[in-house]
Formats: structure tokens, C-alpha cells, sequence
């Protein structure tokens, strides 16, 4: 044994080579923490110095071969001045040299995931033998920074400038054909064969069969473009990036720029230029941000994990409502594997949702990801029914029928009856009080909301609500279910809206508000797009449904008379009564029509400002920031509010719930964390010359104490 660590072993192996293992202790994946990086120095260092050594093994003992840097270590570098995270990076950039630099060849066994630093680990060897189910790629702009390990170098070089601005600024994994066809890697061979097959490679390169010298030339000098084809690589790429990337996520723009800055320099010369710029933006808002969500993920992952282990597995589950929602369920079970039973009432009912089911499969094939075969393997998965008969063998039932308290609760008290009596029922409603549904059951204890978002198959958040009497075998079993499901389950506490409605109509209260006070609705959807939300209020609404937006409304007004009842009529309440509902009949505060593709479009309706006369006051010229204060500072407020009572545990579950939820921009890192980042004072003065609108414009009294005492959400 050469060297024997925690996180790493290297070892003499037949031949006359060596093998480094990455093998941390203590957890199921490796990845590049402290330990591991300083051990991996450790070994480079004491291989630079063998002469008796024909080569040497890079591979995994664990199922993946490095999952990327431990982002909640290496995050903490960002505090950090640029020039202490560039003497930092430089640092880690010598381990990496030194392997690419041993005096004898070296190939990484791709056994599993390679993501992050450990594929630019990968990159730094001479060569790569890739599993047939294994993932590469470099994901860094996700986070709001780009490869600081030597990525943005060694990969234009080993694969040509169009493929690497494609793989580092769109920041995607790549299987292992598509990594092969661009030259990522040299071999992909079965699973099981990928030792075997790295280590015949090196002993070929050992014996000079193949020239691992003028590989390590290729990533080491210029890139091999002149200044012509140069300037049409990286100006052509330019417009699409940055279009695609937007204006508020400068990372994929800065790759882009740190590989055209140092394209015509050597490799030491160019690791310095990649230093400088992750540096700049590893300390801006937007990373902190990022880094922020995916640690917040992380944390939400262990929640349910937990919630999981105590769970009885699901495996076959129905749904009561064949409609688009209740489609998308059945959809969503049965593509992840999950029999569904999907109940209507009539025949027509059950018709409209396996055509849901069928059109979101259709899309599917269309874009490649399923074959005809697999598309009809799903669909036998889904079983249409108009009676009970086959429920007494499901785990779980989802109620997706009308929102409508009596309708769900006789519905609910019927299905009952037909279950087994360990069987979870949930329903997905968005606004119904899950203990007052709970009261037309026997056994409540077995039951508990299961909000999903719509469209079904595109919103990763499900809120699983716990009302008064909700077992934790209720919730356990509707968390493992929502798991399975492929969706990011959030367990929140029963009032009005529970988490991410209650957040969102004070939003909506405050666009109302601006109408009546003679704000444009269309200026005001522009600001805050601009601000970062997918859609503008308006155009939400829309999306939503009115009538939908209008009944959820009254709701929360009941609930919360104090901030979310209002006087007289709203915007809402008037396209409501004129039955404009938004893109389900093709009016709403826009009209909507079909493009030549087929494709629903917005386009404005002359005829909205005339109808909403008498509720949308004289019309005035309103800032910007006087629009996103308005907009903001109730949703904010009620986000803190829903932490303070309990509704929501943390404040990470908080912000991910309005990330995930309702599209809240990831770029400023949710509800709370901008209040973090603006500071409770700041955000308290910002509210001052609002107070006048009401309850929805007041900060809590803790939030007060909270700013009195410097404190934050987060802890930073």
C-alpha cells in the first residue's frame, strides 16, 4: 500500500502500475472536501516522485466516481476576498497540474456520476474510460459560478470550443454516448468492464501504442483556432448564451468570456485568467444565492429522507377526478412507475383524462424521450374506472375533484368505504381547510392534503398538508409517495392557503391595490418580469384562471379578514363577473390566440382598460421601484408570518416552497433570503411609507425585533 487515507488509497497493482481509489468514509458518494483534496495532494505528490511507476489508475470504489467539490466547505471560500479566493484556487489547481503533469500516463475509470470537480479531475488525466450509464458534465453556472478546476482550459482544448461553450454554459450532465461523440471521453463500455477496460488502456499507453504525450500538448497549449475562427466561436456563441441565460445569471456569459480571454494562452497562463474571474463572481448576490438554493435543497432532500424511512412503500395508488389535474396524476404515477386506478363518474369524465395522460406522452416522444413501446408501457399503468371496486388495494388515493368543500368532503367519506383501513387519503385542494375536510371521515388520522401544482408534469413542488388529526404514518406514507412521484415534497402545518397560496395572494392583494390606484397592469406585469418573476402578475392570474384566482381569494379573505379582505370591488372580482378567464376561454386581463404553430400567445385586448372602469382608479405614473415595493413587500411579510406561526418549519423550506411553488426568481434566492440580503431594517424602511394600505404593508412585531437586534433568517 503506498498511501491509505480517509477519502482516498493508492496501491501497486499488477503490471508495474499504480491505483488511486477515491473511497471517502463515512458517506455513500465521494466528493472533493478538505480531507480528500489534501489527501489527493498528498498521493500526486508522492507518484510525482516514483520513477518506478508505468502508470496510474484513477476509479471509484463507490457506485459514482465523484458527485463534484462539498459545496457546504467550499462555499464558505466565497466569504472570502477575490484575491484570497484566487491564491485559494491557484492552490488547488497545483494538484491538479501535478496529475496532468505525472511522469507516466494516467486514465480515470468513469464508473458513475463525474460532475464538478471530479470530472474536471477527469479532465486532468491523460485519458477516460466511461460507463454505459454514467454521467459527466459540468453543472457550476447552476450555481452561479463556472469551473474553477481547470474546466474552463482543458475542456476546449480536448473537445473544441463549440462543444465546451456548450457543455460549460448550459451547465448540463451528458450521458455517456453523447460525451463519446464529442470527445470528452475515450472509451464507453459496459458497467461492469470499465476497470478492465481503463487499465488495458493504460498499459497501452504504457507500451506506447497510444501517445499519451501529445494528448497532455493538446490541453496544455493554445487553442488551435486562428483569430478569424477565433471570433466567430465565441461572438456567434455570445447572443445565444447570454439569451438564453438572461440578464440576472452572469455565469454562463463570464465562461464564456474566461475560455475566449484565454484561448491563445498556455494552460498556466489560462488558469490564472479562470481564477480571477470565478473570484468576481463567486463574491457577487446572485451566487450567494444559488449556492443558497441548492444547500436549501439539500436540506429539504434530508427532511424527506427522513420522513421516507418511516414510510410504508406505495405501490399502487388512484386518483378520484379524471380532469386535467387529476390526468396530470395519473400521468406522473405511471411514468414513475407507479400503477394508478383514475375514477370519474361517467365515461366522457375518464376520456378527458387519459387524453392528458396521452398528450403529455406524446410530448414525450416528440421530444425523444420515450419510443411508442414505452409510451404504451405507461398507459397500461393508468386504469380507468367508474366504481370503487379494485380500491380496497391501493396504498394511497389522491382526491383531485372540484374545489369544492362539500363536493371534496362527500367524495372523500364515500371513497372511505372502499379502502382498506390502513389506506392514506389526501386531497389535493388548494385552498379547503384539510381539518375541516378531515371531519366527514372516520378515521382522520389516515388523512391529510397532497397539493399539487399544475401543470402537473412540469411543477416540482407538492405541499403534503397536516391537519389537526394527521398521523405521521399519513404523512410519512404521502411524502415517500410524492418522492416517488419525482417531486420535491414540502410538509407544511392547515390554515387558508397553507404555505405557498397564503404567500401568494398578498401578492396578488397588493397588484389589486396598484389598479386601484391607477397603475397600468401592463406596466406593472413588465417591471416585474423584469425583476426576475417568469410572468408578471397579470399574465399570471391568466395562466391561473380567474375564476380560480377569484374563488381562492374569497377564501383567503375569510380566513385572514384582517390584511386579505377588501372593500368594494377588485380587477379580479370585475374579469370574474364578466366571465374573462383568462386562458381558459381566451380572455382575461389579455386575449389569448393561437400562433401559426399552434402555440397559445398573449396579446393585448383594447377593450380591458374600458372594462375595468370604476375599479381601477385614474390612471398615474408609477416608478419601478415603487411597483416592486408594493408587489413585494406583502409577500414577503407573509412569508415571515407563515414561519412565525408554524405553518412552514424553516426558513429553508419557506424559500423553496415560493421557488418551487410559484416560479419566485432563484436568482434572488427566495422570499427570506432576500430579506437577508436587503436587511430587516432596510426592508422595515422600505414598507414605512406603505403602512397607510393596511395589515398586508405592516412588518410583524418580531420582524421588528429582529431588525432591532441584527439579526437575519439565515444566520449570516
Amino acid at each position: 500500500m503506498i498511501f491509505q487515507g480517509k477519502a482516498i488509497r493508492a496501491s501497486e497493482i499488477e503490471g508495474g502500475f499504480v491505483e488511486v481509489t477515491f473511497d471517502l468514509q463515512g458517506d455513500s458518494v465521494n466528493k472533493l472536501n478538505q480531507m480528500t483534496l489534501a489527501e489527493l495532494r498528498d498521493v500526486v505528490t508522492q507518484l510525482s516522485q516514483m520513477t518506478d511507476v508505468k502508470g496510474a489508475l484513477f476509479s471509484s470504489a463507490k457506485d459514482c466516481f465523484i458527485v463534484g467539490a462539498d459545496i457546504t466547505e467550499f462555499s464558505q471560500m466565497f466569504d472570502q476576498s477575490e484575491e484570497a479566493i484566487v491564491e485559494h484556487l491557484l492552490s488547488l489547481h497545483e494538484i491538479f497540474n501535478t496529475i496532468e503533469d505525472l511522469p507516466f500516463p494516467t486514465v480515470t475509470a468513469i464508473n458513475g456520476v463525474a460532475f464538478g470537480g471530479g470530472f474536471e479531475l477527469c479532465l486532468s488525466t491523460d485519458f477516460r474510460v466511461m460507463g454505459q450509464a454514467a454521467k459527466v458534465g459540468l453543472p457550476e453556472v447552476k450555481l452561479g459560478i463556472y469551473p474553477g478546476w481547470g474546466g474552463t482550459v482543458r475542456l476546449p482544448r480536448l473537445i473544441g470550443v463549440d462543444n465546451a461553450n456548450e457543455w460549460i454554459c448550459g451547465g448540463s450532465d451528458k450521458r455517456a454516448d453523447a460525451a463519446l461523440k464529442d470527445g470528452a471521453v475515450d472509451a464507453v463500455v459496459a458497467q461492469d468492464a470499465v476497470r478492465e477496460a481503463a487499465l488495458d488502456l493504460l498499459a497501452k499507453a504504457a507500451e506506447g501504442v497510444f501517445d499519451y504525450q501529445a494528448r497532455r500538448t493538446e490541453k496544455t497549449i493554445a487553442i488551435k483556432l486562428n483569430a478569424i475562427e477565433q471570433m466567430m466561436a465565441f461572438e456567434s456563441a455570445k447572443g445565444f448564451i447570454g439569451g438564453k441565460a438572461g440578464p440576472h445569471y452572469p455565469a454562463p456569459l463570464a465562461a464564456l468570456g474566461a475560455i475566449q480571454k484565454s484561448a491563445n494562452m498556455t494552460r498556466d497562463k489560462a488558469i490564472q485568467v479562470e481564477a480571477k474571474g470565478f473570484a468576481k463572481l463567486a463574491t457577487n448576490s446572485v451566487t450567494r444565492a444559488l449556492v443558497g438554493l441548492f444547500l436549501k435543497d439539500q436540506y429539504i432532500k434530508k427532511v424527506s429522507k427522513q420522513y421516507e424511512k418511516d414510510a410504508a412503500p406505495v405501490t399502487k395508488t388512484a386518483v378520484l377526478g379524471a380532469g386535467i389535474m387529476g390526468g396530470g396524476v395519473a400521468y406522473q404515477s405511471a411514468s414513475k412507475g407507479v400503477p394508478i386506478l383514475m375514477k370519474d363518474i361517467n365515461d366522457k369524465a375518464l376520456q378527458l383524462g387519459l387524453d392528458e395522460a396521452t398528450k403529455l406522452l406524446n410530448g414525450q416522444i416528440k421530444r425523444g424521450k420515450m419510443d411508442a413501446q414505452q409510451m404504451a408501457k405507461v398507459l397500461t399503468q393508468i386504469t380507468p374506472t367508474l366504481s370503487y371496486g379494485d380500491f380496497d388495494r391501493v396504498d394511497l388515493v389522491v382526491e383531485a375533484v372540484v374545489e369544492n368543500a362539500k363536493v371534496k368532503a362527500s367524495v372523500l367519506a364515500d371513497v372511505e368505504k372502499a379502502v382498506s383501513p390502513d389506506t392514506i387519503l389526501t386531497s389535493n385542494t388548494s385552498t379547503i381547510s384539510i381539518t375541516e375536510l378531515a371531519k366527514s371521515l372516520e378515521r382522520p388520522e389516515n388523512f391529510c392534503g397532497m397539493h399539487f401544482f399544475n401543470p402537473v408534469h412540469r411543477m416540482p413542488l407538492v405541499e403534503v398538508i397536516r391537519g389537526e388529526k394527521s398521523s405521521e404514518v399519513a404523512i410519512a406514507r404521502t411524502v415517500a409517495y410524492a418522492k416517488a412521484m419525482g417531486k420535491t415534497p414540502i410538509v407544511v402545518n392547515d390554515c387558508p392557503g397553507f404555505l405557498v397560496n397564503r404567500v401568494l395572494f398578498p401578492y396578488f392583494a397588493g397588484f389589486s391595490l396598484l389598479l386601484r390606484d391607477g397603475a397600468d397592469f401592463v406596466q406593472v406585469d413588465k417591471v416585474m418580469e423584469r425583476f426576475g418573476w417568469p410572468m408578471g402578475p397579470a399574465y399570471l392570474l391568466d395562466v391561473v384562471g380567474i375564476d380560480t384566482g377569484h374563488h381562492a381569494d374569497s377564501v383567503m379573505a375569510q380566513g385572514f379578514p384582517d390584511r386579505m379582505g377588501h372593500e368594494g370591488e377588485n380587477a379580479i372580482d370585475r374579469l370574474y363577473q364578466l366571465q374573462r378567464f383568462g386562458q381558459k376561454n381566451n380572455k382575461g386581463f389579455y386575449r389569448y390566440e393561437l400562433d401559426r404553430r399552434g402555440k397559445q400567445v398573449k396579446v393585448l385586448d383594447d377593450e380591458v382598460p374600458t372594462l375595468l372602469e370604476g375599479v381601477v382608479g385614474a390612471s398615474r405614473e408609477f416608478s419601478e421601484d415603487e411597483i416592486i415595493a408594493r408587489m413585494m413587500i406583502p409577500l414577503c411579510i407573509e412569508t415571515v408570518r407563515c414561519l412565525e406561526d408554524e405553518i412552514v418549519a424553516t426558513p429553508a423550506e419557506a424559500d423553496m416552497g415560493l421557488i418551487y411553488g410559484i416560479g419566485f426568481p432563484p436568482f434572488r434566492g427566495g422570499a427570506l433570503h432576500y430579506l437577508d440580503e436587503m436587511g430587516l431594517q432596510a426592508f422595515i424602511d422600505m414598507a414605512a411609507p406603505y403602512a397607510d394600505l393596511g395589515a398586508l404593508y405592516q412588518p410583524t412585531e418580531k420582524m421588528k425585533q429582529m431588525a432591532a437586534n441584527g439579526e437575519t433568517y439565515f444566520g449570516k
